[in-house]
């Protein structure tokens, strides 16, 4: 059984990402306890899309450069890697490993940069919702996971940690598949709630130097200096204790409440020892989160609802994806990854146009729209209240 120990690391710039990440674990025992000499280990960062790392979207070259080095110093051959969203080919890899300074990361620590697209198809019987899945072929063929989350707020999932940062296990665009037949957050939580029981990383480490806060986790988001690198053995753990760093209410973490009804500990920050700091003292009072998570509308309003009135109340209270013609450029990327297929290019001039009918407020457009030409629309209810 993993660990409940969470290990904090103060770190105000990536110029000390070296110093700090080696330090941070070194006090959980060394790489040696992870890695060791001959293994294949994947580096599994988060790479959401082809963006500069100090758009604060994905995992800093330079916490990757660090936990990779130690991995290799300690025998390993490391493989790093992710699947974005949208389409997963190797031209896209190489233009995202580019843009987030991954490719030179890898040249630095000595790692390999994964460029195999396939899947591999494993079982899983334990799983509650996912009994069998296909995961890309590193992560399948590796000895053991090192998993790179970053800290961001999160449309959908209201943050983004860990156990999220393993939904990029999932190839390409089989990703939209899994919105599609689950657009409730509790049974979105539930599957990856398999898939990190599936993976099951060795090591969890956070990049929390420039987080992400308010309309995560893509460019919509806000950039934030925390200054903090967080690792846990747990994901889940790791998640426990960046939900109470940011402030983000039980009642609007899916995750941990789905992790509770399964009885999996920990779910609270109670079953959580924070090692390197004292909590009180990492908590941020002011942390932005999405504007239908920070008025905590739905779930006081939606609380004892269940049906056709629920699923009306939900509609009138969420933001909805609206495309702003100006702005876009027409890449189709928003098509590519919509699970309702409620996305066109039939609006003025062939841009994209959602059908809100349609539209399952999985806000996956928002999230991979490179130019920012997604914006959120409150629902009439929310605009009513408030």
């Amino acid at each position: 059984m993993a660990s409940s120990k969470v290990y904090v690391i103060s770190c105000p710039d990536y110029g000390h990402a070296e110093g700090a990440v080696r330090e941070l674990i070194c006090r959980m025992g060394g790489m040696e306890r992870f890695v060791r000499p001959g293994e294949r280990i994947f580096l599994k960062v988060n790479l959401l899309a082809a963006a500069r790392p100090e758009q604060a979207i994905t995992v800093h070259p330079a916490v990757a450069a660090a936990v990779g080095r130690l991995a290799v110093e300690a025998g390993a051959q490391v493989v790093l890697g992710d699947s974005p969203g949208g389409a997963y080919k190797e031209g896209i890899l190489r233009g995202v490993y580019e843009k987030c300074g991954m490719a030179h990361a890898a040249r630095e620590a000595g790692m390999e940069l994964n460029y195999d697209v396939s899947g591999r198809q494993v079982s899983y019987p334990e799983g509650r919702l996912m009994k069998h899945m296909e995961l890309i072929a590193p992560a399948v063929e590796c000895d053991g996971i090192l998993n790179l989350c970053k800290m961001k707020t999160h449309l959908f999932m209201h943050m983004t940690g860990a156990v999220k940062n393993l939904f990029g296990l999932i190839p390409g665009l089989s990703k939209v598949g899994f919105h599609a037949n689950l657009p409730d957050k509790g049974q979105f939580a539930h599957m990856l709630l398999d898939l990190a029981g599936c993976a099951r990383p060795r090591l969890n480490l956070m990049d929390a130097v420039l987080a992400m806060e308010g309309e995560g986790p893509g460019t919509s988001g806000t950039p934030r200096q925390v200054g903090l690198l967080l690792a846990a053995e747990d994901p889940l753990a790791l998640d426990v204790a960046a939900a109470e760093i940011m402030g983000l209410p039980r009642a609007n973490n899916p995750l941990l409440l789905a992790a509770e009804e399964r009885g999996l500990s920990p779910s609270r920050i109670g079953d959580v020892e924070i090692v390197g700091a004292a909590l009180d003292d990492l908590r941020i009072p002011d942390y932005r989160f999405p504007a239908h998570v920070s008025s905590n509308l739905i779930g006081t309003f939606l609380g004892p609802l269940t049906g056709p009135a629920a699923h009306l109340c939900k509609s009138a209270l969420a933001q909805a994806p609206k495309v702003d013609a100006a702005v876009c450029v027409k890449c189709g990327i928003c098509r590519q990854s919509c699970p309702a297929q409620a996305i066109s290019m039939s609006g003025p001039a062939g841009v994209a146009r959602i059908d809100p009918k349609r539209c399952i407020r999985c806000y996956c457009c928002h999230e991979l729209c490179p130019r920012q030409a997604v914006r959120l629309k409150k629902g009439l209810l929310s605009r009513l209240l408030g």
